[in-house]
């Protein structure tokens, strides 16, 4: 990303919060920014933890041997993923790494779901509802912008359907065409 892009959302947006820890309350609250143009200190916060996760992305790369393995792109956008998993004793997810390219948005996005599935279950990423990674990202999102965020969470759950036969959720659905998946 060229130095001085800014990340632009739109205004008023919200979402039901899961409940998780956020990256301020997990122990981040203390670093003070000045807010710009009306954002609160934390959203200036979260929006500093995208460009770190943007700029140098956790579980970058394919595994290889892997066990699963699923890739997608959001034609509206043109954002590409690539997940790879590696399973571990009782479908535990042991390692997980993903390629991709896109805006800012869905590379971090998919960088943090990977530190947020590692030693869990098939089964439970399977049924993660998609709140808990909007509640790691942690600011509103215009609907395109939820749609890149997301690209990720549908990729590793076609990964893990194909491998381990865990169900897809109605609302992944790849019918309307705005988000594939190969």
């Amino acid at each position: 990303m060229p130095e001085g892009t800014v990340l632009e959302y739109g205004p008023g947006e919200q979402r039901a919060s899961s409940g998780r820890s956020s990256p301020a309350e997990a122990g981040f609250a203390g670093r003070r920014r000045g807010a710009s143009r009306g954002v609160s200190e934390f959203e200036q916060l979260y929006r500093e933890v995208i460009l770190d996760h943007y700029k140098a992305p956790r579980n970058h790369g394919l595994l290889e041997p892997h066990d699963a393995i699923a890739e997608g792109q959001n034609p509206l956008c043109g954002d590409e993923v690539t997940v790879s998993v590696r399973f571990g004793e009782g479908d535990t997810i042991e390692d997980v790494g993903f390629e991709g390219r896109g805006c800012a948005i869905s590379q971090a996005a998919t960088s943090m779901l990977t530190d947020l599935v590692k030693g869990r279950t098939a089964s439970e990423v399977a049924t993660m509802p998609k709140d808990e990674l909007l509640d790691e990202i942690g600011i509103p999102l215009t609907p395109v912008r939820l749609k890149c965020a997301l690209l990720g969470l549908g990729v590793l759950k076609v990964a893990l359907h194909r491998a381990k036969g865990t169900p897809l959720p109605e609302e992944w659905g790849t019918s309307s065409g705005e988000i594939t998946l190969s």
